[in-house]
């Protein structure tokens, strides 16, 4: 287990001292951002594509440290691209 920076161990100790509480409108954000998970893990259309086999063992062992399926890294991949979050290094 890594070891936790300031702002993390800060949230933990009010965590454990009871000292958090709930926002207002809990319940309502609550509903929102349910909507908002469910409308983006939906998967309702299907693409085929080819790629060399050098680059679909790339994506396949990326997936397998991250610990997740590789058509899942895929897809996150391609939506951080369509919603301008994913940028090439120079």
């Amino acid at each position: 287990m890594r070891k936790l920076d300031k702002e993390e161990q800060d949230i933990l100790e009010t965590f454990e001292a009871s000292e958090l509480q709930r926002a207002p409108d809990f319940e309502k954000r609550k509903v929102r951002h349910q909507h908002y998970a469910e409308a983006m893990f939906k998967k309702d259309a299907r693409i085929n594509i080819r790629l060399s086999s050098k680059d679909l063992r790339g994506l396949q062992k990326r997936a397998l440290s991250e610990g997740i399926p590789y058509q899942t890294l895929v897809a996150s991949i391609l939506h951080k691209y369509v919603e301008g979050r994913l940028h090439e290094d120079r």
